[in-house]
């Protein structure tokens, strides 16, 4: 069985494990491996920040992090490898990739016509019931954990804590607890939705190859923040309305976004 990449929303895929889910308690009944255990591992360390680009990956230390053997590690700092989240230079050890601004705007050129292709194709599942059902239901997952990331931001500045911010409850406080985890569990949920209603293989196929889990995780900035909401709002709203001109826009649009706030953030 060939593995799909893990990029931005392979691991959402039907039958893929997920990026950033904690691993299961039982990994035989799981059927992860510890390859696998690794794999996702780093990937969730990345949206953690636990792991930024350019850091050293030594493989003493992940052994002792995920218990599991040398070839485990290895064989899962091949498949990031693979995948372009890993760089394996001869005698230095491997480290996590990190991108020139070209590359991060090449990787911007592409996620342009693929996200727009993307949000145009979807437009063909507008009249199923159960999948418009599933891609509202990914947007209000998104507005609930943008809540969640500013609960945790107002504890932070206050010096409480995520918890003591957010005064409304237990839910709340362990909401704000995990932001980005959060966040970009219902960005991935958001884009299965999109191609789940586009029903399109080779879009499937390439959609997740894109680098942006390293874009992501080298630009924390919070004007992305501050303008990802509405931007996935927008796609949303013209793929429900079956318009492929306007979805088509939208996509687009999201990604010229994030290339403005990137280049900005330079500027500044």
């Amino acid at each position: 069985m060939t593995r799909s990449p893990a990029s931005l929303t392979a691991p959402l895929a039907t039958g893929t494990p997920v990026a950033g889910a904690p691993a299961p308690a039982n990994d035989a009944a799981s059927g992860r491996s510890a390859s696998d255990n690794v794999f996702f591992g780093i990937l969730k360390g990345l949206e953690l920040g636990r792991f930024v680009p350019g850091q050293r990956l030594v493989e003493t230390d992940l052994v002792t992090e995920f218990g599991v053997g040398r070839n485990s590690v290895r064989e899962a700092l091949q498949r990031l490898a693979a995948e372009g989240i890993v760089e394996l230079p001869r005698h230095r050890g491997a480290m996590i990739r990190r991108l020139t601004l070209q590359e991060t705007l090449d990787v911007l050129d592409v996620a342009e016509r693929m996200t727009g292709l993307l949000a145009r194709a979807a437009t063909r599942g507008s009249g199923d019931r159960a999948q418009a059902q599933a891609l509202r239901a990914a947007v209000q997952e998104l507005v609930g954990a943008e809540k969640a990331e500013r609960v945790g931001d107002r504890g932070d500045r206050s010096g409480r804590g995520a918890a003591g911010a957010a005064g409304a409850g237990d839910d709340d406080a362990k909401a704000g607890a995990r932001p980005i985890v959060s966040f970009s569990t219902a960005r991935r949920r958001f884009y299965r939705a999109l191609l789940d209603m586009g029903g399109n293989q080779e879009l499937r196929r390439l959609f997740p190859t894109i680098h942006m889990p390293i874009v992501h995780a080298q630009h924390r900035l919070t004007s992305l923040q501050q303008m990802r909401l509405a931007d996935y709002r927008r796609i949303a709203t013209a793929v429900l309305a079956g318009n492929p001109d306007e979805a088509e826009a939208a996509g687009a649009a999201h990604v010229q976004n994030v290339r403005a706030a990137i280049l900005a953030d330079r500027v500044a």
